[in-house]
């Protein structure tokens, strides 16, 4: 059946049972996942595969970062204070990526996409001759919103096309493909001292697959929801149409926005700043060689990065709201071990972090597009990314501070990890349940369409 015959699930269009099906495709067993893959339409294997593999080289360039940061300090001079600052302000570049996903709930996901990709490969291949702190910032800034704009606008295209019952499983391997572009970027960062220039060559490889992914991507489809949404919306112009999402965000369900925020920014809070100086912990507190953090990367990863599709698959069995609470605590325990525990901890309790803080993180986006209906689902996914990011700034500027303080970016992170008992309560008491539910049902349209 060709795809524009497809009829689209959840929305009217027939039982799950009527679409066509086939096998597993050959790049999902990429990912080791022991449990049950649902068996998707033909429509659906290809959006997920194209969204995965642009998440995949996106990722690879956050990677980098983490990873080189010793690197890239010493190389661009950056004082030993300002490291948090630095990793803080390119984070920011979230905050204008809210227009790209603004944008998207106005012009339609795939335009969007497609346009985070191109920019998104420009602004990587010039960090790589970046000659100051000041100009490494700013390209990586202008990348981050990309980065970030692409993978809003993933999570909800494959919220708005993959059946209730596999929403989950669908983000989280999202998730794990994209994870295991840190993985790409480990084994090319285990080369760092024999290749070319060191930390610029990383960026500069980064670009060759992009071209290739901006090209592919060309065969992705709009969302059936979005084009139905689009219909009944009809034509307009001007800022205020453009500005509409935004409005509505803030008038149809400011309860759940406050309560995904106060949820979401505690949890960014604490586990940003941690994963941002784990690499460079194990090579200045924990002795690791370059080689030695990319075979824990690599190694140690392909268990972490499970994580993503178990926490998806998990959330869609026994709800979003039990996995999360308990994945938070349990990411907490795995910092504090990472950090503070002797160095024979070292290990599991980083993939235990990975794999905590990875499948926490697929579920907040799951949350960030279920509850909110098709006309702004866009621009309410970009909100959660602003709030959860600049709880991570907030983060990363406490722990500059603290290690004035303490002369220790371990025990700096650690004094943080308490504040990871506030989203469990914020989450049971404050949110409904969204697993396995349309999101018709979710969260039905009040009167936002025009």
């Amino acid at each position: 059946m060709a795809d524009r015959e497809e009829p689209a699930a959840g929305t009217g269009g027939g039982s799950p049972g009527s679409l066509p099906r086939r096998r597993r495709p050959w790049w999902t067993r990429a990912v080791p996942y022991p449990g049950r893959v649902p068996d998707l339409p033909p429509r659906q294997w290809r959006v997920l595969g194209l969204l995965a593999a642009a998440e995949l080289f996106d990722q690879y360039d956050v990677g980098i970062l983490g990873l080189a940061l010793l690197q890239i300090q010493q190389g661009l001079g950056i004082p030993e204070g300002d490291i948090a600052g630095v990793t803080a302000l390119v984070r920011l570049g979230v905050i204008p990526a809210l227009a790209l996903t603004v944008m998207a709930d106005r012009m339609g996901r795939r335009r969007l996409l497609l346009a985070t990709i191109l920019g998104f490969t420009v602004c990587t291949f010039a960090t790589a001759w970046a000659q100051s702190a000041t100009q490494y910032v700013a390209l990586q800034f202008a990348a981050r919103v990309f980065i970030y704009g692409e993978t809003m606008l993933a999570v909800v295209v494959l919220a708005e096309e993959l059946e209730a019952r596999d929403r989950g499983w669908g983000i989280g391997m999202l998730g794990a493909i994209g994870a295991m572009g840190h993985g790409l970027a480990a084994l090319v960062f285990g080369f760092i001292e024999l290749l070319p220039f060191g930390w610029r060559a990383l960026y500069a490889i980064g670009v060759v697959p992009l071209l290739f992914v901006a090209w592919f991507r060309r065969g992705l489809p709009e969302t059936r929801r979005f084009e139905d949404h689009r219909a009944r919306r009809g034509s307009g112009g001007g800022l205020r149409e453009a500005l509409q999402p935004v409005a509505d965000l803030l008038r149809m369900y400011p309860g759940r926005l406050a309560a995904l925020s106060l949820a979401i920014f505690p949890f960014e809070f604490v586990v940003m700043t941690a994963g941002t100086f784990m690499a460079k912990t194990l090579q200045e507190a924990r002795g690791y060689e370059p080689w030695a953090v990319t075979l824990l990367y690599f190694v140690g990863g392909a268990l972490g990065i499970l994580g993503n599709v178990a926490a998806g698959a998990l959330g869609d069995r026994f709800g979003r709201k039990r996995v999360i609470s308990a994945g938070t605590l349990l990411c907490g325990a795995s910092i504090l071990a990472f950090y503070e525990a002797p160095a024979v901890f070292v290990p599991p309790a980083w993939i235990l972090l990975i794999f905590t803080l990875t499948g926490v993180a697929v579920l907040f986006k799951a949350l960030g597009s279920e509850l909110f209906p098709t006309s702004y689902r866009s621009t309410a996914s970009g909100v959660r990314a602003i709030v959860g990011t600049l709880g991570g700034v907030c983060g990363l500027a406490l722990e500059g501070l603290l290690y004035d303080v303490l002369g220790s970016h371990a025990r700096a992170i650690a004094w943080t990890v308490p504040v990871l008992l506030l989203p469990p309560l914020v989450i049971a008491a404050l949110l409904p349940e969204t697993a396995a539910r349309e999101l018709e049902d979710i969260a039905p349209e009040r009167g936002a369409e025009g």
